[in-house]
Protein backbone atom coordinates (compact mmCIF):
# COMPACT_ATOMS: atom_id res chain seq x y z
CA UNK A 1 0.00 0.00 0.00
CA UNK A 2 2.98 2.57 0.80
CA UNK A 3 4.43 1.62 -2.54
CA UNK A 4 1.33 2.41 -4.42
CA UNK A 5 1.07 5.93 -2.66
CA UNK A 6 4.68 6.74 -3.11
CA UNK A 7 4.14 5.72 -6.92
CA UNK A 8 1.23 8.11 -7.22
CA UNK A 9 2.87 10.53 -5.85
CA UNK A 10 5.87 10.39 -7.59
CA UNK A 11 3.59 10.47 -11.09
CA UNK A 12 1.49 13.46 -9.70
CA UNK A 13 4.74 15.65 -9.44
CA UNK A 14 5.92 14.52 -12.95
CA UNK A 15 2.59 15.67 -14.25
CA UNK A 16 2.46 18.94 -12.32
CA UNK A 17 6.36 19.42 -13.12
CA UNK A 18 5.43 18.58 -16.89
CA UNK A 19 2.76 21.48 -16.67
CA UNK A 20 4.76 23.90 -15.34
CA UNK A 21 7.45 22.93 -18.24
CA UNK A 22 4.59 23.55 -21.06
CA UNK A 23 3.59 26.97 -19.33
CA UNK A 24 6.75 28.15 -19.24
CA UNK A 25 7.31 27.67 -22.74
CA UNK A 26 4.08 29.24 -23.66
CA UNK A 27 5.24 32.27 -21.55
CA UNK A 28 8.67 32.84 -22.96
CA UNK A 29 6.93 32.02 -26.52
CA UNK A 30 4.35 34.89 -26.27
CA UNK A 31 6.05 37.13 -23.89
CA UNK A 32 9.94 37.14 -24.28
CA UNK A 33 11.40 38.49 -27.44
CA UNK A 34 15.24 40.42 -26.48
CA UNK A 35 15.02 41.77 -30.51
CA UNK A 36 11.87 42.70 -30.80
CA UNK A 37 11.34 46.56 -31.75
CA UNK A 38 7.66 48.12 -32.49
CA UNK A 39 8.00 47.51 -36.27
CA UNK A 40 8.36 43.67 -35.80
CA UNK A 41 5.15 43.24 -33.83
CA UNK A 42 2.98 42.31 -37.01
CA UNK A 43 6.12 39.60 -37.85
CA UNK A 44 6.60 38.15 -34.77
CA UNK A 45 3.04 37.93 -33.33
CA UNK A 46 1.96 36.31 -37.10
CA UNK A 47 5.30 33.65 -36.90
CA UNK A 48 4.85 32.77 -33.02
CA UNK A 49 1.37 31.50 -34.04
CA UNK A 50 -0.15 34.19 -31.29
CA UNK A 51 -3.97 34.16 -31.00
CA UNK A 52 -6.72 34.94 -28.75
CA UNK A 53 -7.62 32.05 -26.28
CA UNK A 54 -11.25 31.11 -25.84
CA UNK A 55 -11.40 31.70 -22.31
CA UNK A 56 -14.29 28.30 -21.70
CA UNK A 57 -12.51 25.80 -23.51
CA UNK A 58 -8.43 27.22 -23.62
CA UNK A 59 -8.08 26.41 -26.73
CA UNK A 60 -6.71 28.82 -28.90
CA UNK A 61 -9.00 30.29 -31.92
CA UNK A 62 -7.72 32.08 -35.22
CA UNK A 63 -9.04 35.16 -33.98
CA UNK A 64 -6.35 38.23 -33.69
CA UNK A 65 -5.35 38.95 -29.75
CA UNK A 66 -6.55 42.30 -28.85
CA UNK A 67 -3.05 43.14 -26.86
CA UNK A 68 0.42 41.32 -26.71
CA UNK A 69 3.16 42.35 -24.63
CA UNK A 70 6.92 41.41 -25.15
CA UNK A 71 9.40 41.79 -22.55
CA UNK A 72 12.29 42.54 -24.49
CA UNK A 73 15.06 40.80 -22.68
CA UNK A 74 15.94 37.38 -21.85
CA UNK A 75 14.65 34.29 -20.64
CA UNK A 76 17.50 34.22 -17.30
CA UNK A 77 16.68 37.77 -16.23
CA UNK A 78 12.28 37.59 -16.33
CA UNK A 79 13.04 33.91 -14.82
CA UNK A 80 15.06 35.58 -11.85
CA UNK A 81 11.85 37.60 -10.88
CA UNK A 82 10.53 34.23 -9.64
CA UNK A 83 13.63 34.10 -8.03
CA UNK A 84 15.66 36.56 -6.31
CA UNK A 85 14.44 39.67 -8.44
CA UNK A 86 10.93 39.78 -7.42
CA UNK A 87 8.65 40.69 -4.60
CA UNK A 88 5.35 39.37 -3.67
CA UNK A 89 2.19 41.13 -5.29
CA UNK A 90 -0.99 39.59 -3.92
CA UNK A 91 -0.83 35.90 -5.79
CA UNK A 92 1.58 37.00 -8.13
CA UNK A 93 5.09 38.57 -8.02
CA UNK A 94 6.36 42.25 -9.09
CA UNK A 95 9.66 43.05 -10.65
CA UNK A 96 12.11 44.60 -8.54
CA UNK A 97 13.41 46.96 -11.49
CA UNK A 98 11.63 47.66 -15.07
CA UNK A 99 11.60 46.10 -17.87
CA UNK A 100 12.01 47.22 -21.45
CA UNK A 101 8.51 46.37 -22.94
CA UNK A 102 7.02 46.20 -26.39
CA UNK A 103 3.00 46.49 -26.25
CA UNK A 104 1.47 45.67 -29.27
CA UNK A 105 -2.44 46.10 -29.98
CA UNK A 106 -4.31 45.56 -32.45
CA UNK A 107 -5.18 48.34 -34.99
CA UNK A 108 -7.79 46.30 -36.92
CA UNK A 109 -10.14 44.90 -34.24
CA UNK A 110 -12.27 41.90 -35.40
CA UNK A 111 -9.63 40.67 -37.57
CA UNK A 112 -8.18 36.86 -37.77
CA UNK A 113 -5.00 35.41 -38.76
CA UNK A 114 -3.52 36.13 -41.08
CA UNK A 115 -4.40 39.69 -40.80
CA UNK A 116 -4.00 41.00 -38.03
CA UNK A 117 -2.24 44.18 -37.92
CA UNK A 118 -0.77 45.66 -34.58
CA UNK A 119 0.82 49.27 -33.34
CA UNK A 120 3.57 49.13 -31.42
CA UNK A 121 4.62 50.73 -28.14
CA UNK A 122 7.72 51.39 -26.62
CA UNK A 123 7.73 51.20 -22.67
CA UNK A 124 10.17 50.69 -19.84
CA UNK A 125 8.07 49.09 -16.65
CA UNK A 126 7.90 46.77 -14.29
CA UNK A 127 6.27 43.38 -14.97
CA UNK A 128 3.87 41.50 -12.62
CA UNK A 129 3.77 37.94 -13.77
CA UNK A 130 2.47 34.41 -11.75
CA UNK A 131 5.32 31.92 -11.07
CA UNK A 132 5.06 28.13 -10.03
CA UNK A 133 7.82 26.39 -8.93
CA UNK A 134 10.20 28.86 -9.99
CA UNK A 135 9.05 29.65 -13.47
CA UNK A 136 6.72 32.40 -14.70
CA UNK A 137 3.73 30.92 -16.34
CA UNK A 138 1.49 34.03 -17.11
CA UNK A 139 2.12 38.07 -17.30
CA UNK A 140 -0.20 39.83 -15.34
CA UNK A 141 0.22 43.36 -16.58
CA UNK A 142 2.41 46.18 -16.70
CA UNK A 143 2.53 48.92 -13.96
CA UNK A 144 4.12 52.42 -14.15
CA UNK A 145 7.33 52.75 -12.21
CA UNK A 146 5.90 54.96 -9.08
CA UNK A 147 4.08 53.09 -7.65
CA UNK A 148 2.62 55.03 -4.02
CA UNK A 149 1.48 58.06 -3.96
CA UNK A 150 1.60 59.83 -0.90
Amino acid sequence: MICILKTLHCCRAVVVSWNVEERYKKFLKQHVDGQISVKKCDYVIQSRGITKTNRTTKLKTNECKETNTFIRDNKKHVKAICEHAGEPDGEMTRSRKPFSIVICKLKNHGARQPRCHYRGQDRKKKIVIKCEGGFPVHLERDIDQIDNWY
